[in-house]
């Protein structure tokens, strides 16, 4: 009974109360200010100050904005830390709480249920896929399970990317936790009814415009589509927020010694990724805006009807949504380049290339958004501009590749689960990072254009860029957020049934492509020859699902009963393996002095920070 009267009181449920309440209250309120003067029925004004209302609701009866708003009536709002008076320590992750490290585990596993949920919209249509012909589906219903699948994997994979950026970076860099602590919990919490109104979007009509939205078909879409729009736009508070808050952290806050070239790698990519996030989303914001004004009350920006432009919303969205594909990415392979030294004993090669290369990735990302516009009616001579930028992403990228491969040459290899899917990172990566050059040039890519190519280009890079990097992470750094060992066994069998079922699900996808299947359709024709292909892609599809189950039983069954783990037990150099688990709640009891190289493994006599390392036998 006790822990349930946790869960019902927890910062969930009662932001969650407060969001139906603050809803109900705002379609309430504007549909009786247009009652009262008269005008006509029109169900979206009311929904999209409802939705807004709503989401301020949430967080008032979370308590997110509660010391600030203290602070703002001339009250003392002392940083609070520790579970909530009289409740046990892991209620802190139900609640509203400053410390980065519970903020980054609240990250993590809300990641991780988002993702089981865009994946289970993704098997439901992939078995509608299967066969030629509307097996269980509706064309509505297919839309708005592909629409949503969309999105809701892009805030799974915006969620990850905050959970690997929060709970790490302080600890790497020897910071006590984030620059703004309450900022830091605000962006987390701001996310949670952004991802409500995805879903409730769901039960009003739906939409069925894919992720991207495109006017004219968005703005005359179901009133599912505001909701999807308004969701979409305060996840970007999130990111915003977020990424300042980063940039802060990391100018101010790094640990004597660390100079730029000294921080672990995954601080370069967190850094670069933080950029982006900083810059551009602001783009999407308005894009997303300006439909859903025009939409709820009558503004005129891109339907042609009335004199709008509907390629002025795909300029303003992929000036946005390209660079953010590095922004799944570029934590990934942070991810990536950080374990192979620990599991190769080899020094990072080429690490100042490594690290300047996710700066380079994240300008050049801001040149190439037009390539996805390619038979949207532009001039030959930007066509041609946007080709050559996009293929010259291909350089930073490149530098990646070959410094990970000069690092495994030689190596001393071990093949514990975090380096399996490192390795299968790579594999998968590569196969997204082969594919994009045909989509880069302009014949090529009006060719393959909407076809299923893409569709398993995308989820070759997604995959390859951060989701078998994010298994590995939550591997890797498993034993130091639990103290316990997760089951090596079921670690690998989780990567033995996820690698070969995703090799099928995205070659089989790119191939079906080339034989002429359109993407976001629910129905082909049997005659086109792809039907054996799409069952082997639906099988696939299960086969990764099961997987990703198997990690989920992992993770929290051997957090009940497995043994403890060493404190270092992959001897690596990073200093937050250097301090013993319960990790303290400011990080290090004693402020330390960074002294060497990060990744100077195989060194005899090598030191990076003057914390005593931990003993392991053998280097």
């Amino acid at each position: 009974m006790r822990t349930l009267k946790i869960w019902l009181t927890s910062a969930y449920v009662k932001g969650l109360i407060g969001q139906a309440i603050g809803t109900a209250g705002g379609i309430g309120f504007i549909s009786l200010i247009r009652s009262s003067m008269g005008l006509p029925d029109n169900n979206e004004p009311g929904v999209v100050f409802g939705a807004l209302v709503g989401a301020l609701g949430f967080l008032l009866a979370a308590g997110v904005l509660t010391d600030w708003i203290k602070w703002m009536f001339g009250k003392k709002t002392p940083l609070r830390h520790g579970a909530p008076e009289g409740k046990p320590e892991w209620s802190r992750y139900l609640n509203v709480d400053v410390n980065h490290k519970v903020i980054g585990i609240q990250y993590g596993y809300t990641s991780i249920f988002v993702l089981l949920v865009g994946g289970i919209f993704a098997l439901i249509f992939r078995l509608e896929l299967s066969q030629p012909g509307m097996q269980f589906l509706t064309n509505d219903s297919y839309n708005t399970l592909f629409s949503a699948h969309g999105i809701v994997m892009i805030v799974s994979i915006l969620l990850g990317v905050g959970a690997m950026i929060n709970y790490l970076v302080p600890l790497m860099i020897g910071a006590s936790d984030m620059a703004f602590p309450r900022l830091n919990a605000f962006s987390y919490w701001v996310g949670i009814p952004a991802v409500a109104l995805v879903l409730a979007g769901m039960m009003v009509g739906g939409w069925d415009t894919g992720w991207v939205a495109y006017p004219p078909l968005s703005l005359r879409a179901p009133l599912g589509v505001q909701l999807f729009l308004l969701g979409f736009y305060i996840t970007g508070f999130s990111s915003i927020a977020g990424s300042i808050n980063l940039l802060v952290t990391v100018a101010t806050m790094r640990a004597k010694g660390m100079t730029l070239f000294r921080m672990p790698i995954f601080v370069w990519a967190a850094i670069a990724t933080s950029i982006i996030q900083s810059t551009a989303t602001q783009t999407v914001g308005m894009s997303l805006l300006m439909v859903v004004t025009e939409r709820a009350i009558g503004l005129n920006f891109f339907d042609p009807a009335g004199g709008g432009n509907p390629l002025l919303y795909q300029h303003l969205f992929w000036f946005y949504s390209h660079p953010v594909v590095y922004v799944f990415i570029l934590p990934g392979l942070g991810v990536i380049s950080e374990l192979l030294p620990v599991f190769s004993r080899k020094p990072l090669f080429g690490y100042k290339w490594i690290a300047l290369s996710s700066l380079a990735i994240a300008l050049v990302g801001f040149l190439v958004w037009a390539h996805h516009m390619f038979v949207a009616g532009l001039s030959e001579g930007l066509r041609t501009w946007f080709m050559i930028s996009t293929l010259f992403v291909a350089v930073p990228t490149g530098v990646k590749f070959f410094s990970w491969v000069a690092t495994i040459w030689e190596g001393k290899l071990s093949f514990e689960t975090p380096m399996l899917f490192v390795l299968g990172a790579i594999s998968v990566f590569l196969i997204g990072g082969v594919t994009g050059p045909i989509l880069g040039t302009i014949p090529t890519d009006m060719h393959l254009h909407d076809s299923y190519w893409i569709v398993g280009h995308f989820h070759a890079t997604m995959f390859g860029g951060f989701i078998f990097p994010f298994f590995a992470a939550i591997y890797y750094w498993y034993p130091k957020i639990t103290g316990r060992m997760y089951k090596e066994s079921l670690g690998k069998l989780h990567f033995w049934l996820m690698v070969p079922g995703f090799w099928l699900m995205s070659l089989g996808q790119m191939r079906i492509g080339i034989m002429g299947m359109r993407r976001r359709i629910a129905d082909y024709d049997p005659n086109l020859g792809v039907t054996n292909t799409q069952v082997l892609i639906t099988i696939a599809g299960l086969i990764i699902g099961w997987s990703v189950l198997i990690m989920v039983y992992n993770l929290i069954s051997s957090a009940r009963s497995q043994e403890m783990a060493e404190t270092n037990p992959w001897r690596s150099r990073s200093p937050e393996w250097q301090i013993p688990y319960p990790i303290p709640e400011f990080n290090y009891t004693t402020p330390f002095e960074v002294v060497g190289d990060p990744y100077d493994y195989g060194l005899e006599g090598a030191r990076y920070t003057d914390i005593a390392p931990v003993p392991a036998s053998g280097d």
